[in-house]
């Protein structure tokens, strides 16, 4: 028998349409009255962990999954799922895959329609991630998305369309697997990802995104806060307006860490243009260059490098070597 835990944490995958119109939580969740055709060979441990909105999540309730997550490695599971929100299951993947160090299994699958709607996808994305979640292949692929008959890795996944159930993509790398009726089918390897078992989450990081004619009002005003880094998301492949540069250095001076990310949603950032306010002279400056994940992500990234108390050498080298 293959026994697969699963976490509910809320979000879309578990609300239904109340009698004024608007979509919420449901006090009881709505796939535990729904038959659920899985092969006989998989038993399910559930377990309601959360019932938050995505947006209500915070690194705090990813902490708590990663150390549920841990306790289960050692509980005969082969693997966990987790239904999330769609805001923000992917910073939760990607926490769970920056801090686990286990072998088991791991699949977030939600949905883009409440349970009441016409086509709902949420129980057809929850057997599919059980599916995934309960086979040998699935092990040691890291933490996975399963949205859609598309499995992604955490790493490169992201929402691209508000509403559409078609919204988990992987831009510039694509899904490294799919999904037939009983068995997942990985096309691509995954890079394993280098993993800090940290046990707090505290730092305050904002995200900066870039624009035409920025000056260095925001920088400036950074400079005078409290605050353990910053994240930029820049133009073109990592590129900033040159107002922006007095006040950048002075962050940077004060041994603020500041890593970069394209704001395109296809791509890397990399050190390509010589001019003032160019990748070349940014990365000269001391902004660590992060190559391929989104601002949110990188976010994440610098989150679990200062909580994992890695010096400036060792940070720069796991914020710029993806």
């Amino acid at each position: 028998m293959k026994r697969v835990l699963v976490l509910h944490t809320g979000g879309t995958i578990s609300m239904t349409q109340g009698d004024s119109g608007g979509v919420g939580l449901s006090d009881k969740h709505p796939l535990g009255d729904k038959f659920l055709p899985l092969p006989k060979n998989i038993e399910l441990v559930t377990e309601e962990i959360f019932n938050l909105p995505s947006p209500h999540i915070t690194p705090k309730e990813m902490l708590i999954l990663k150390e549920r997550i841990e306790q289960a490695e050692s509980q005969d599971f082969v693997g966990v799922v987790i239904t999330h929100g769609t805001d923000t299951l992917e910073e939760t993947a990607y926490f769970l895959e920056l801090t686990l160090k286990n072998h088991l299994a791991m699949v977030l699958t939600g949905a883009m329609r409440s349970s009441n709607e016409i086509g709902s996808d949420g129980l057809y994305n929850f057997r599919q991630a059980i599916i995934t979640a309960s086979h040998e292949s699935a092990r040691d692929k890291g933490v996975l998305v399963v949205m859609n008959d598309e499995i992604h890795e955490a790493r490169f996944v992201t929402k691209t369309h508000t509403t559409s159930v078609d919204t988990f993509r992987a831009p510039t790398f694509g899904p490294i697997g799919i999904l037939s009726k009983n068995k997942p089918i990985f096309l691509k390897d995954v890079k394993e990802e280098e993993a800090y078992s940290i046990r707090t989450v505290e730092g305050t990081i904002p995200i900066v995104k870039a624009y035409a004619g920025m000056d260095g009002t925001l920088f400036h005003l950074l400079s005078e806060t409290e605050i353990d880094g910053v994240i930029i998301e820049a133009l073109g492949a990592g590129n900033l307006p040159p107002e922006v540069l007095p006040s950048l250095e002075k962050l940077l001076e004060k041994g603020v860490p500041v890593a970069l990310v394209s704001r395109c949603s296809n791509g890397i950032a990399e050190d390509i243009y010589s001019y003032v306010g160019g990748g070349v002279e940014l990365k000269r400056m001391g902004v660590m260059f992060v190559r391929g994940i989104t601002g949110p992500k990188a976010r994440l990234r610098l989150l679990v490098g200062l909580n994992a108390k890695l010096n400036k050498e060792s940070l720069k080298h796991y914020m710029t070597e993806i």
